[in-house]
Protein backbone atom coordinates (compact mmCIF):
# COMPACT_ATOMS: atom_id res chain seq x y z
CA UNK A 1 0.00 0.00 0.00
CA UNK A 2 2.84 2.25 1.01
CA UNK A 3 4.64 1.75 -2.54
CA UNK A 4 1.69 2.35 -4.18
CA UNK A 5 0.93 5.80 -2.48
CA UNK A 6 4.92 6.51 -3.57
CA UNK A 7 3.76 6.04 -6.87
CA UNK A 8 0.95 8.18 -6.88
CA UNK A 9 3.12 11.31 -5.34
CA UNK A 10 5.85 10.19 -8.16
CA UNK A 11 3.17 10.21 -10.83
CA UNK A 12 1.46 13.43 -9.66
CA UNK A 13 4.78 15.25 -9.31
CA UNK A 14 5.81 14.13 -13.05
CA UNK A 15 2.52 14.75 -14.30
CA UNK A 16 1.57 18.25 -12.87
CA UNK A 17 4.37 19.85 -10.78
CA UNK A 18 7.08 19.42 -13.51
CA UNK A 19 4.82 20.54 -16.46
CA UNK A 20 4.01 23.26 -14.72
CA UNK A 21 7.64 24.58 -13.54
CA UNK A 22 8.99 24.02 -17.20
CA UNK A 23 5.75 26.28 -18.36
CA UNK A 24 6.97 28.88 -15.85
CA UNK A 25 10.87 29.01 -16.78
CA UNK A 26 9.80 28.99 -20.57
CA UNK A 27 7.84 32.14 -19.70
CA UNK A 28 10.55 34.00 -17.65
CA UNK A 29 13.49 32.54 -20.72
CA UNK A 30 10.45 33.97 -23.64
CA UNK A 31 10.18 37.31 -21.59
CA UNK A 32 14.09 38.05 -21.15
CA UNK A 33 14.30 37.31 -24.95
CA UNK A 34 11.66 39.38 -26.33
CA UNK A 35 12.99 42.22 -23.64
CA UNK A 36 16.21 41.90 -25.23
CA UNK A 37 14.73 42.20 -28.79
CA UNK A 38 12.09 44.83 -28.08
CA UNK A 39 14.84 46.85 -26.19
CA UNK A 40 17.92 46.53 -28.63
CA UNK A 41 15.20 47.84 -31.31
CA UNK A 42 14.13 50.93 -29.18
CA UNK A 43 17.97 52.19 -28.42
CA UNK A 44 18.27 51.74 -32.25
CA UNK A 45 14.92 53.98 -32.79
CA UNK A 46 16.52 56.71 -30.57
CA UNK A 47 19.07 58.52 -31.58
CA UNK A 48 22.30 59.31 -30.20
CA UNK A 49 24.09 57.25 -27.01
CA UNK A 50 21.87 55.20 -24.27
CA UNK A 51 23.88 55.95 -20.88
CA UNK A 52 21.83 52.49 -19.45
CA UNK A 53 23.01 49.20 -19.61
CA UNK A 54 22.17 46.23 -21.08
CA UNK A 55 20.01 44.74 -17.88
CA UNK A 56 17.82 47.88 -18.10
CA UNK A 57 17.56 47.49 -21.90
CA UNK A 58 15.68 44.11 -21.53
CA UNK A 59 13.73 44.78 -18.48
CA UNK A 60 12.58 48.09 -20.27
CA UNK A 61 12.33 46.58 -23.37
CA UNK A 62 9.82 43.90 -21.46
CA UNK A 63 7.75 46.60 -19.95
CA UNK A 64 7.46 48.18 -23.68
CA UNK A 65 6.21 45.17 -25.53
CA UNK A 66 3.76 44.64 -21.81
CA UNK A 67 2.39 47.50 -22.61
CA UNK A 68 2.49 48.42 -25.85
CA UNK A 69 0.84 45.13 -26.64
CA UNK A 70 -2.02 46.27 -24.44
CA UNK A 71 -2.42 49.31 -26.54
CA UNK A 72 -2.43 48.14 -29.70
CA UNK A 73 -3.98 44.50 -29.19
CA UNK A 74 -6.69 45.59 -26.25
CA UNK A 75 -7.12 49.40 -26.92
CA UNK A 76 -6.43 50.12 -30.24
CA UNK A 77 -7.32 46.85 -31.87
CA UNK A 78 -4.52 46.18 -34.66
CA UNK A 79 -2.98 43.64 -36.34
CA UNK A 80 0.36 41.89 -35.23
CA UNK A 81 2.73 44.21 -37.32
CA UNK A 82 0.98 47.54 -35.73
CA UNK A 83 1.14 45.56 -32.02
CA UNK A 84 5.03 45.00 -32.47
CA UNK A 85 5.79 48.86 -33.46
CA UNK A 86 3.48 49.97 -31.13
CA UNK A 87 5.56 47.86 -28.49
CA UNK A 88 8.66 49.51 -30.30
CA UNK A 89 7.39 53.21 -29.78
CA UNK A 90 6.59 52.64 -26.19
CA UNK A 91 9.83 50.79 -25.49
CA UNK A 92 11.58 53.72 -27.35
CA UNK A 93 9.93 56.22 -25.12
CA UNK A 94 10.50 54.40 -21.96
CA UNK A 95 14.53 54.14 -23.15
CA UNK A 96 14.89 57.79 -23.52
CA UNK A 97 12.77 58.62 -19.85
CA UNK A 98 15.70 55.72 -18.53
CA UNK A 99 18.92 57.47 -20.64
CA UNK A 100 17.96 60.86 -19.74
CA UNK A 101 17.22 60.19 -15.96
CA UNK A 102 20.86 58.18 -16.01
CA UNK A 103 22.58 60.58 -18.11
CA UNK A 104 20.97 63.46 -15.65
CA UNK A 105 22.54 60.94 -12.77
CA UNK A 106 26.18 60.75 -14.51
CA UNK A 107 26.24 64.80 -15.25
CA UNK A 108 25.34 65.25 -11.14
CA UNK A 109 28.30 63.17 -10.73
CA UNK A 110 30.65 64.65 -12.70
CA UNK A 111 29.74 68.22 -11.99
CA UNK A 112 30.23 67.42 -7.84
CA UNK A 113 34.10 65.78 -8.79
CA UNK A 114 35.17 69.27 -10.01
CA UNK A 115 36.70 71.41 -7.72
Amino acid sequence: MSGMLVLIAVLVVLVIVVPIVGWALWIIISAALIGAIIGGLARLVIPGRQEIGFLSTIVIGWIGSLIGSLLGRHLFHVGTFLTILCEIGVAAVLVAIASSTAGNAVAHRNNTLRW
